[in-house]
């Protein structure tokens, strides 16, 4: 891993460039993703075919995966598998039902009524990754807070297979999706926010997916609502002398396997620490088989910072804003304050970052690329609407007329005080 030196701004800086050269847009899949969401726009399904058989190596008749298959899944699924997934079930469905928001309603004058509904939104479309990047996880994390949110209706869509992961049809029929189909790339979002002859248009998308699933989910954009543009995984990590090395080099591993761009910073305020993690990176690779993955991401964007005490640990962190950031301190609970900037956050010396991808409860549908500085984790407040309202009386109408006009007036905006003279006109 290689050490940054230099003041808290100076590598906050140097990071945010590394940051922008690894998530550079690719030009060519830009066109490619354009090109490919008009064809669907225009051929639909015959569009979607065409596709399965140039990118998938499959011929497709019928899109929507039938319930004989899931029942099939149900029965090779592995039972450990079967119950873990009950297990993160229950917990993602407790931590989430915490979330749900209640409308409001006031009246601060006579007169006056003004409130707030909650409405969900009314079909959602999840996109789930195909073949080994397969995660049932990502699964219960899209759906269940749509589902508790009270979304209507919940399509999945997932690349063609030969052979389906038992788990991620396992997972949609427990978490609630009520319709899956055989469709992936940028051919499946552009179907999802289209619609085709047989997959229904979506209100939102939600769901990782590759870079062509990524800019199509960017490009559709304001046709639907969409979850987030995802980087890279990445894992920020502050500790101290406290700390165990082997602890701490495990954890930047289990963000490093996901993918050769991901990032696992360490931030702490022990050499002694850094010099030890070093060592137990090398040791854990070795035995890892996903080296080939991690090892050019530690070596390409791991980093390690030395800070000179704990207000600076943390004041770099927030500059960083991680998708995953964990506290390995003695007391880490009382340092939660300091944190203004983490998509996620785990305290302590045993809890590690794949608690929150799998168990915990708390969603692991993050921000990415410091983009935790003004969003937040998936939940039930992405599938719901606040819808506002208000009503006023004619005598309340009367009473702000002034102030109203007084203000439509002072923009130039001669019909918007028009529509409250005429109130008063008629009286």
């Amino acid at each position: 891993m290689k050490r940054l030196t230099g003041s808290n701004e100076e590598i906050a800086q140097i990071l945010y460039q590394e940051q922008l050269k690894l998530s550079q847009e690719n030009l060519d899949v830009e066109e490619s993703v354009r090109q490919i969401i008009e064809d669907v726009k225009t051929r639909g399904d015959q569009a979607l075919r065409d596709y399965s058989l140039k990118f998938d190596k499959l011929g497709l008749t019928e899109f929507e995966v039938e319930q004989n298959l899931i029942d099939q899944a149900f029965d090779e699924i592995d039972q450990d598998v079967l119950t873990a997934l009950k297990n993160a079930q229950a917990n993602i469905e407790s931590y989430h039902r915490q979330q749900l928001e209640t409308g409001f309603e006031d009246h601060p004058s006579q007169g006056v009524l003004r409130g707030q509904m909650i409405r969900p939104i009314e079909r959602v479309g999840v996109y789930v990754p195909g073949g080994t990047a397969a995660y049932p996880s990502s699964v219960l994390m899209n759906v269940i807070p749509a589902k508790i949110a009270g979304v209507k209706e919940i399509i999945m869509i997932t690349p063609p297979q030969e052979q389906f992961v038992p788990a991620i049809l396992v997972a949609a029929k427990l978490a609630g999706v009520d319709k899956i189909y055989q469709v992936g790339g940028a051919q499946g979002i552009a179907a999802l926010a289209y619609g085709t002859q047989t997959i229904p248009k979506v209100d939102k998308i939600t769901g990782p997916g590759n870079i062509f699933v990524a800019t199509a989910k960017k490009q559709v954009y304001g046709v639907v609502g969409i979850d987030m543009i995802a980087g890279p995984s990445e894992i920020g990590v502050i500790a101290d002398s406290s700390a165990n090395p082997c602890f701490v080099a495990a954890d930047l591993l289990s963000q490093a396997e996901h993918d050769v761009l991901a990032r696992a910073i360490l931030v702490t305020d022990s050499t002694e620490l850094a010099d030890a993690v070093e060592v137990e990176i090398e040791k854990q690779l070795l035995e890892l088989p996903r080296q080939a993955i991690a090892r050019p991401s530690i070596e390409n964007n791991g980093r390690i910072i030395i800070a000179k005490d704990t207000d600076s640990m943390f004041e770099l962190m927030n500059l960083i804003a991680p998708e995953h950031l964990e506290i390995a301190m003695e007391l880490a609970y009382d340092y939660l304050d300091k944190v203004e900037n983490a998509g996620s956050v785990f305290l302590g010396h045993y809890t590690s970052e794949p608690i929150g991808d799998y168990y915990a409860g708390a969603n692991h549908v993050l921000p990415t690329t410091s983009t935790s500085r003004f969003s937040s984790a998936l939940g039930v407040h992405d599938f719901i609407k606040r819808i506002q309202y208000s009503q006023y009386s004619k005598a309340a109408v009367n009473s702000a007329e002034h102030d109203i006009t007084c203000l439509a007036y002072a923009e130039g905006l001669q019909a918007h005080a028009r529509a409250i003279e005429v109130r008063n006109d008629s009286n």
